[in-house]
């Protein structure tokens, strides 16, 4: 049986859409039960099995074979030969004289002090101001990581969250350096003044002119224009039709890795685990690619457990400390 796997369907809670919906039997999903238990930091998953088909195909006769005479054009070689269309020279080209610019520095002003206050410097500080309390509920999820469909909809996942207390910030100022005076020194002013001295006098020098070639080209007949039997295989196109296998439908409430618990680690050895065990899930990096995926799919199909989510009992089935 073969299932699709994504990148984005294994990570448990890289991307929740929060919301503060308590779930309701009927609320916007096909179910009329909840989670087993009511935890903080429990999460758990039903996921959508799809139907499995399997597709037969045949070969079926479109053209049979025949055969066609068809021309083998001449063959030609190209004969080449190379003459002089100018001969070399010298020519003289006279390189102009360069500049450089010397300047020097002129004192216009002289440096002078002045007398000037800094303002006084204030820091903000705050205080934390509670605004509710804690409490915990029930929250849905949308689109999962931990399960393996591409569709949002195929997994529901319902997780007993903590809400935090909420604060408000409240600032003022507190001085923190008074005001001030400093003496201020304001520096000499200058102007430069330019001029132009040669740096290398003009010269001539030679520059040699290759000679031009060309080169002559002909076409010298090699074998002459011929007649052979060409022949054309027989067509054929592929007839398909798929034969349902086996009956989707919707797994029953999964305990699965919540978010505070899910990291690049857990990956690791999830990665290391699945590959000491002969599942090759290709490097140990952290990150679930497409390999990974398949080979924790198998590992879940050899031992019986729970597919379409990154479940406890995969972990547990795996040695990993979550």
């Amino acid at each position: 049986m073969k299932r699709n796997l994504t990148l984005s369907a294994l990570f448990a809670v890289a991307f929740l859409f929060i919301s503060v919906n308590i779930f309701a039997q009927g609320d916007d999903i096909p179910f009329g039960d909840l989670p087993p238990t009511n935890e903080y930091g429990k999460c758990y998953a039903k996921c959508k099995i799809p139907d499995v088909y399997e597709t037969v195909t045949k070969q079926v006769l479109v053209k049979e074979a025949s055969t066609r005479l068809k021309k083998v054009p001449a063959q030609y070689e190209t004969q080449t030969e190379t003459i002089m269309v100018k001969e070399g020279r010298t020519d003289y080209k006279v390189i102009p004289a360069t500049y450089k610019t010397v300047t020097e520095q002129v004192m216009t002003e002289s440096e002078k002090t002045r007398v000037k206050t800094i303002p006084a410097k204030y820091r903000t500080e705050s205080r934390q101001v509670l605004v509710s309390e804690a409490r915990g509920q029930w929250v849905k999820k949308k689109k999962d990581p931990n399960c393996f469909s591409d569709n949002p909809e195929d997994c529901y996942i319902a997780c007993y969250e903590e809400i935090p207390a909420k604060y408000r910030t409240e600032t003022y100022q507190v001085l923190d350096t008074p005001a001030q005076q400093m003496e201020d020194v304001i520096p000499a002013k200058y102007t430069t003044v330019t001029k132009k001295v040669i740096d290398q006098p003009a010269r001539t020098v030679e520059i040699p002119i290759e000679p031009q070639y060309k080169t002559v080209t002909k076409k010298v007949l090699v074998s002459p224009e011929t007649t052979m039997e060409d022949i054309i295989p027989a067509e054929y196109k592929t007839a398909t039709e798929k034969n349902l296998v086996s009956k989707g439908g919707y797994t029953v409430w999964t305990e699965i890795l919540c978010a505070s618990k899910t990291s690049t680690s857990t990956v690791r050895a999830i990665q290391k685990a699945l590959n000491s065990m002969g599942y090759n899930a290709g490097s140990v990096d952290g990150v679930l690619g497409l390999r990974t995926q398949t080979a924790l799919q198998q590992f879940q199909t050899d031992k019986g457990l729970p597919l379409g989510n990154l479940n406890i009992e995969t972990l547990q089935a795996l040695g990993i400390n979550y």
